[in-house]
């Protein structure tokens, strides 16, 4: 879809652990560019993926690969792609960055990406992520108040959802997502898939088959280097 005047154009931004890259990461960015074009009022021009950094394993306690690895797999999962790409920048920190921290860096590369070209019409930057990430923000102590309110209010969200999620209900019963609702894009992904990082690690330990879960390059880089045969 070419942009138009009065298209905005949208930079999708997935943060995540990406431990290991699944089908279904690279499947929401298809399913939230399609959502948007479908309004008439976006055009998503770029897709980036940000493995966390591994600092973010010790403050949740989360088993994580290497985050060199993590990346090699993300950029390996994303050669066929034309427009999404992985961003280093959140993994070579020297420490863990927050979701808000990365979408200021994003937002701030993407305008001097862009700015040269035609400074009326720069990119803005929108978070992408799944159901499951939405309903975090009741979860006591795991984000900032603050940071709740400038991501949904200064970027806003592409929610795909997930079996068993209700981010609309969700949304209704938290006053500050209610606040900018305008600003929270749900995409009902209709063809049931219930792929998870986790449920791939738990194969792995069992030897079973990942194929057509994860990409052939990306189950070849797991076995060429024994990765996730004892995180959980």
């Amino acid at each position: 879809m070419a942009a138009g005047e009065g298209v905005k154009k949208i930079v999708l931004l997935s943060c995540g652990s990406f431990n290991p890259i699944t089908n279904m990461h690279l499947r929401m960015f298809e399913l939230a560019r399609d959502a948007l074009h479908r309004t008439g009022l976006f055009s998503v021009i770029e897709g980036i993926i940000s493995p966390v950094n591994d600092d973010y394993g010790k403050v949740t306690t989360k088993k994580l690969a290497p985050g060199h690895h993590r990346l090699s797999m993300a950029e390996l999962a994303t050669k066929t792609s034309d427009w999404v790409h992985v961003d280093d920048w959140e993994v070579k920190q020297s420490n863990w960055r927050q979701t808000l921290n990365v979408l200021n860096h994003t937002e701030e590369t993407t305008q001097k990406k862009y700015s040269a070209s035609d400074s009326n019409d720069v990119p803005h930057v929108k978070l992408l992520c799944g159901g499951d990430l939405l309903e975090s923000f009741a979860v006591p102590g795991l984000w900032k108040e603050e940071h709740m309110a400038a991501i949904v209010r200064d970027y806003g969200l592409v929610v795909i959802t997930r079996h068993g999620s209700d981010p609309e209900k969700f949304i209704y019963e938290s006053d500050l997502l209610t606040s900018y609702k305008s600003n929270i894009l749900i995409v009902k992904e209709w063809i049931y898939n219930d792929i998870s990082s986790t449920k791939v690690r738990r194969a792995l330990r069992r030897d079973e088959s990942i194929k057509y879960v994860v990409s052939d390059p990306v189950i070849e880089y797991i076995g060429k280097h024994g990765l996730f045969k004892v995180i959980s």
